[in-house]
């Protein structure tokens, strides 16, 4: 039986830092004032005045992405680097910044796993997660900057027990169910909601033996190609994911969304990661994604979305991926971003 949703009824590039393994995979830590060094190493929160502070963490992952261009990896991975020399860390005034090493990218298959780079994302996701766990218990909003929508599990990883609110253009729920795995590697870019809620090879479903999220505490919001027919993952619709397609996000508005996606585990506070991909963005005004499309948001919807579920405090912690700068030669949409975000996490500057 299908689920129903019951909220509605009708620039010039500088050097490039190489790839890291190993020891490398570990944190680089700058632009860090003593007092927040101290609290993370020691567990405590650094001071906030009452308030939460943004803790930046830059994922350079591309590891999740196929290559559009055969033999050229996919440039996501540059988007810390370049949202950071664009404006977005003096904008949003993090109270720390980390940084993991950029992994390397393998083009072939990756020993038994029938998922692109998978025991690479794996490893990277381990790192990630303690990060995002310090962060939490600085009494800090981690804020991950990505890289490609595989970050999303090292972020959950660490995040512990939360819901999920996922705002992306693509559903993301690829898993063996629903595509044939020897035909052709996965990339977990297109199946992290998937693999979040416990579907697809143990290697990323399975955390501990359980999923990251339950179905019943995940949101989807933004879908754009529930319509057509050859929706590749219409089982989606059969689960207990809560469902939020882009035209229904249209038609209802922002403010019924955000009540909408913050209804789910109301009675019980449940706090959320929110991950946002920036393909839920239209092509019209975001063309430097891997797969842009239409109908999507403006940079004004999508910041009042944010700002609306970001007002609630129920939000832990956030994600953003799949820009990528190789597309935007002239930075335009870098500053796009940067005003979109640094309007929405305004609404942080208030009492947690």
């Amino acid at each position: 039986m299908k689920m129903k949703n019951v909220c509605f009824a009708a620039a010039a590039w500088g050097a490039k830092e190489p790839p890291m393994t190993g020891e490398a995979y570990g944190r680089r830590l700058f632009l860090i004032g003593a007092a927040t060094a101290a609290a993370l190493a020691s567990g405590r929160a650094a001071p906030t005045n009452g308030r939460r502070k943004i803790s930046m963490i830059e994922a350079p992952s591309n590891l999740g992405l196929r290559p559009v261009v055969r033999g050229r990896q996919p440039g996501a991975w540059r988007a810390p680097q370049a949202l950071r020399e664009a404006g977005l860390e003096a904008r949003l005034r993090p109270v720390a910044t980390h940084a993991l090493a950029r992994p390397i990218y393998n083009f072939e298959g990756d020993g038994e796993s029938r998922i692109r780079n998978g025991r690479a994302i794996r490893t990277f996701s381990e790192a990630l997660a303690p990060l995002v766990a310090a962060d939490l218990a600085a009494g800090n909003f981690p804020l991950v900057i990505g890289g490609d929508c595989s970050i999303l599990l090292g972020c959950l990883h660490g995040a512990g027990e939360v819901g999920l609110i996922h705002v992306d253009g693509h559903s993301d729920f690829y898993h063996p169910g629903n595509y044939d795995t020897q035909a052709r590697l996965g990339s977990v870019a297109g199946m992290d909601l998937a693999l979040a809620t416990g579907r697809g090879e143990p290697l990323l479903a399975d955390w501990g033996g359980r999923p990251l999220v339950a179905d019943d505490r995940a949101v989807q919001i933004g879908e754009r190609d529930e319509l057509t027919a050859d929706f590749d993952y219409r089982d989606i619709e059969d689960t207990a994911i809560h469902r939020i397609p882009v035209r229904r996000v249209l038609a209802n508005g922002i403010a019924a969304t955000v009540q909408c996606a913050l209804s789910v585990g109301a009675a019980q506070s449940l706090p959320f990661w929110l991950h946002i991909d920036l393909d839920v963005l239209d092509e019209k005004v975001m063309p430097a994604v891997d797969s842009p499309g239409s109908p999507g948001l403006t940079y004004d919807q999508l910041a009042d979305l944010v700002a609306g579920l970001l007002a609630s405090g129920r939000i832990r912690g956030a994600s953003v991926t799949i820009y990528d700068p190789e597309l935007d030669r002239t930075g335009r949409y870098a500053r796009e971003i940067i005003g979109c975000l640094g309007r929405a996490f305004d609404a942080l500057d208030t009492p947690a």
